[in-house]
């Protein structure tokens, strides 16, 4: 693994630009199931994708997880994102790491910053992060959001980051998992492999269709209720589109002292973790990266706010489970997810 890191967003490209020269050729009159699968940005993968022959891309799909975790991994100490946190001006980011940041602008803007990559200082210190947890309270909280909001950061033309305040923390792991899979999905177009299904640690691009059991690709959608083990919501069918879920289910900490319950969405707007009524949100778009911001910024918003972004942007299909004020647990859907749904 040491030697991929050597790979180069150049390297990648060239890769994929041979790939694409050598990989041309008809469309298939029979498949052969290739699977990939493995550990990659902290979670698992498991990536099914149909071709006339057997292929193995293990070694570039490895490298896609190696360029995106040297720009933008916060766990790994010399990525460009590191880098910039610790207050490295020099830095200039690659164009993945661009991507990521206008996408991030455009989703923060249309949340009202509820989508803000911005709070890593708060991921940290609620011990959700890479960084030292500490003790919070009401004055850590008030400190903490003077260094939070994604609008005191700037990406100038020549690829440098400018922060307002030197100790600002960015994290974009609510967006780079899906900005990755997108990366992944275009490594299989360039190789002109039309019928595929990725998934990294939930989050899903379908391409086309299972053509060796001539059926849609199907995944599922966790059940927030059930926190020991899976069990499925719901299943749908998914074609030429991304999906991106999250919840509070599964990822959050106990305090070892009081016992008190923190989850992992924490609310940019108080700077404390969202114990509120909504369970789950999965979110289909056009990219993963879209889809993953979204489904983030719903968790930490109410229903309503969501709705009012949801009617306001089309490229969107949303399913959300959520508490009633009675306590009862109801769901919310597009009518675009509902035709998804399988019996």
């Amino acid at each position: 693994m040491r030697d991929l890191l050597k790979y180069s967003t150049k390297a990648l490209t060239t890769l994929a630009f041979a790939l694409m020269v050598v990989a041309c050729q008809t469309t298939p009159t029979s498949y052969i199931k290739n699977v990939a699968s493995g550990g990659a940005l902290g979670t698992s993968y498991s990536i099914t994708f149909l071709s006339s022959n057997e292929l193995n891309m293990d070694t570039e799909i490895d490298s896609v997880f190696v360029v995106i975790n040297n720009s933008m991994s916060t766990y790994l100490a010399s990525s460009d994102i590191s880098r910039i946190n610790r207050g490295d001006s020099t830095v200039e980011v690659d164009d993945l790491f661009r991507d990521v940041f206008v996408l991030a602008e455009k989703v923060y803007k249309e949340t009202n910053g509820y989508f803000d990559p911005t709070v890593g200082s708060l991921v940290n210190a609620w011990g959700f992060g890479p960084g030292v947890a500490i003790h919070m309270d009401s004055t850590q909280v008030d400190s903490l959001l003077q260094i939070t909001g994604f609008n005191k950061v700037e990406l100038l033309d020549n690829g440098r980051i400018v922060k307002k305040d030197p100790r600002i923390y960015l994290d974009f792991n609510a967006i780079a998992k899906g900005y990755a899979i997108d990366q992944i999905a275009k490594l299989m177009e360039v190789s002109h492999i039309e019928n595929y299904l990725i998934e990294v640690g939930g989050e899903i691009v379908a391409k086309g269709t299972n053509k060796i059991k001539q059926k849609p690709w199907v995944v599922g959608i966790d059940d927030p209720q059930i926190e020991q083990g899976r069990r499925l919501k719901i299943t749908l069918q998914l074609k030429d589109k991304a999906m991106a879920s999250s919840g509070n289910y599964r990822k959050y900490r106990i305090d070892s002292l009081t016992g008190e319950k923190y989850v992992h969405t924490i609310d940019p707007k108080t700077g404390y973790t969202k114990n509120g009524k909504i369970l789950a949100t999965s979110v289909i778009s056009n990219t993963c990266a879209e889809a993953d911001a979204y489904a983030t910024a719903f968790m930490a918003m109410s229903l309503e706010q969501s709705k009012e972004i949801i009617k306001n942007n089309r490229d969107l299909e949303v399913y959300i489970i959520y508490l009633t004020n009675e306590n009862t647990v109801a769901e919310y859907m597009t009518g675009g997810f509902k035709k998804l749904i399988l019996p």
